[in-house]
């Protein structure tokens, strides 16, 4: 099993949550615009499924 050689810093620590963390927001921002581009109507570029059978139905 790996074992680190030295105690990481808490500021090393801290610099690498922070990098996880803003990947997260940024992805999350990303994915909320999409989702209202979509719901709008103006999605361009961006290819979704579209159920069929509920086109039956209507």
């Amino acid at each position: 099993m790996a074992v680190p050689k030295k105690k990481t810093s808490k500021g090393k620590r801290n610099q690498r949550h922070a990098t996880w963390k803003g990947k997260a927001a940024i992805a999350a921002k990303k994915a909320l615009s999409i989702g209202k581009a979509v719901l709008s109507g103006r999605a361009q570029g961006f290819v979704y499924p579209v159920a069929e059978d509920e086109a039956d139905q209507g």
